[in-house]
């Protein structure tokens, strides 16, 4: 080699060493100055393909020239097409333009490229499966659920002809939670199944135990889904113990159990998410079951820890948590009659969504935003406002619960507001759309609990007694104590409407005990009232007044609250109504769709 080459050689060095340093210390500009430095040296090929990628990447991701960016990527994908065996090189620059084009919402563009590079890169297990989850996540960004389950079905089969049982283990996971996506909830247990089959075949036991939470996270999401709270307590007190394993300090870090194999350095989410995703989980069950102080404590615990890891890496799975998680806890303010708090969190929920650049969180979270602004509306009697909220909650998802859910409290407020035709239409289109074929217990109960209190208010006590026993039974098989407690309220009415006094005492007791132990206020105010009416028909005078007083009190209480809600700025989120204020499309991925999060490479 001549003394020219070599100085070259050392140039080159110099330059990617000084780069790489400036990159680490954060020094953007000066380390791509560095990279666009080495063309003046007329590189080979490798280097220039090399170069252009990673001046491309960090143009992508620290600057606003995105279309810079785009040519260095496209300029590396080209030349590196052109080098045998450059594989690394080539689908890095077919993965990065892709996630480029998936920002640009250019998704046919991403997914052009990715199937040229999934076709050539059969030979290498680590790029073909990086790639095989890469445009199955944008399928299912796109809807095209068949799709990405399908790649991820290739992925599976060529995981198990590499004989790697972790990443096939993988792709099976990923493919479960496409179906919970989809609501093929008789299909989630046959994958989930064989993942469990799968996983028992890693040698490593750390891998292991991460995939066995990854495949206990998707069972007990797939049974809150179908509302089964009571029978998914024990897979959650299991995956409570695992995961308090894995966080231990005695576990190793995810940098040393990921990547000693290109088949085992795929991970779903860090164990530090993990930590927070059982979190949520468990606050999703003691909401759904009505324990709602547990819900509150355990809501407080993981927005603590969402901060700490914030403050170190603030990924965007970490917003999406925290909104999902003040989602619940204003649910359950609501509930226990602060609504003052509820506001704020919905709020600060509001906040956090459009905080994101592409806005993705709000794409996804508006309608649960609209509908909790609908539920508040409600408890302070703005109907009008309350009903506006619910019928966007109602267009902007394709979430069947909580399309289900949102014509639920539609009926209750056209009941309140005696608004027949519209009550008629929306019971009609719940009675043919649902019923049928819903799965969800703890919304099917909800349905016949309304038309249970739809009855009542026609005067037809018979009619009314039926819907609510089977409200009661959907609510007493699966410990859904609010269901319950509302339940036995309401049929405690209907029997002290029809004079049967001891049927009303033994319903609303119990009532009260449960909406005591949830608590749940507006239950406590309205049985507090029927017991007042039934110790004034049995002449007992003390107690008539010791209900009389907690009556008072717990109207006192709501009144207060009202009074201090109508004050506050969030108030006004009343009027948040129109798609121009919410500067958002239209959306269809609900809650879950923290599912779709597919691996990635650590």
């Amino acid at each position: 080699m001549n003394s020219t080459g070599q100085s070259q050689d050392r140039a080159y060095v110099a330059l990617l060493g000084l780069a790489e340093h400036f990159r680490t210390t954060k020094n953007i500009k000066k380390a791509i100055q560095c990279l666009e430095a080495l063309f003046a040296f007329n590189p080979p090929k490798k280097v220039e393909s090399r170069t252009h990628l990673q001046l491309g990447q960090l143009l992508f991701a620290y600057t606003n020239n995105q279309d810079l960016a785009k040519t260095h990527i496209e300029q590396a994908w080209t030349l590196s097409q052109q080098i045998q065996g450059f594989d690394d090189i080539r689908f890095d620059a077919a993965y990065t333009l892709s996630q480029f084009y998936q920002q640009q919402n250019q998704s046919h563009a991403a997914k052009t490229i990715l199937r040229k590079a999934i076709e050539n890169s059969q030979h290498n297990i680590f790029w073909h499966s990086k790639l095989l989850f890469q445009i199955a996540r944008i399928h299912a960004n796109d809807k095209e659920y068949s799709l990405a389950s399908e790649f991820l079905s290739i992925g599976a089969d060529c995981a198990e002809e590499n004989n790697a049982p972790y990443l096939k283990t993988q792709f099976l996971l990923n493919r479960a939670m496409i179906l919970i996506i989809e609501r093929k909830s008789s299909d989630v247990n046959g994958i989930l199944n064989q993942a469990a089959l799968c996983l028992e075949t890693i040698q490593n036991p750390h891998l292991k135990e991460y995939s066995r939470v990854f495949q206990l996270i998707l069972q007990v999401s797939n049974s809150l889904q179908l509302g089964h709270v009571k029978s998914v307590k024990e897979i959650l007190k299991q995956l409570q113990r695992i995961i308090q394993t894995i966080i231990n300090t005695n576990w190793p870090s995810d940098e040393q159990i990921f990547g000693q194999h290109p088949t085992e350095c795929f991970l779903w989410l860090t164990k530090e998410q993990l930590f927070v995703y059982v979190y949520v989980l468990t606050v999703s069950q003691s909401m759904i079951s009505g324990f709602l102080e547990k819900t509150q404590k355990y809501t407080e615990k993981a927005l603590t820890q969402i901060e700490k890891l914030k403050i170190q890496d603030n990924k965007p799975i970490l917003s999406m948590f925290q909104v999902t998680l003040l989602e619940h806890i204003a649910l359950c303010r609501l509930i226990m009659g602060n609504r003052t708090s509820a506001l704020k969190e919905i709020s600060s929920a509001k906040d956090i969504c459009l905080s994101l650049p592409d806005k993705s969180l709000l794409k996804s979270h508006s309608s649960q935003l609209h509908c909790l602004l609908g539920l508040y509306g409600m408890s302070v009697n703005c109907y009008d406002r309350a009903e506006a909220q619910l019928c966007i909650a109602i267009q902007e998802t394709n979430n069947r619960e909580l399309k289900l859910f949102s014509n639920l409290n539609l009926a209750i407020i056209y009941l309140r507001t005696g608004q027949e035709e519209n009550l008629r239409n929306v019971l009609n289109h719940i009675a043919s759309d649902y019923t049928q074929n819903f799965t969800n217990q703890a919304l099917l109960g909800s349905y016949y609990w309304v038309q249970g209190l739809n009855s009542y208010y026609k005067g037809s006590f018979h009619e009314a007694k039926r819907f609510l026993r089977e409200s009661l039974k959907m609510g007493n098989a699966e410990d859904l104590n609010r269901l319950t407690s509302c339940s036995l309220v309401l049929l405690s009415q209907v029997f002290l409407s029809i004079g049967n006094s001891k049927e009303a005492m033994n319903m609303v007791v119990p009532a009260l005990q449960l909406a005591s132990k949830i608590p749940d206020i507006n239950v406590q105010l309205w049985g507090s009232s029927i017991q007042k009416q039934l110790y004034k028909m049995l002449g007992d005078i003390n107690l008539e007044r010791e209900a009389y007083i907690q009556h008072q009190q717990y109207s006192q209480t709501l009144i207060n609250d009202q009074y201090e809600c109508v004050k506050m700025q969030e108030h006004n989120l009343l009027n948040w109504i129109t798609n121009d204020s919410l500067g958002t499309v239209n959306s269809a991925i609900p809650s879950t769709s923290n599912y779709n999060n597919f691996s990635t490479d650590n």
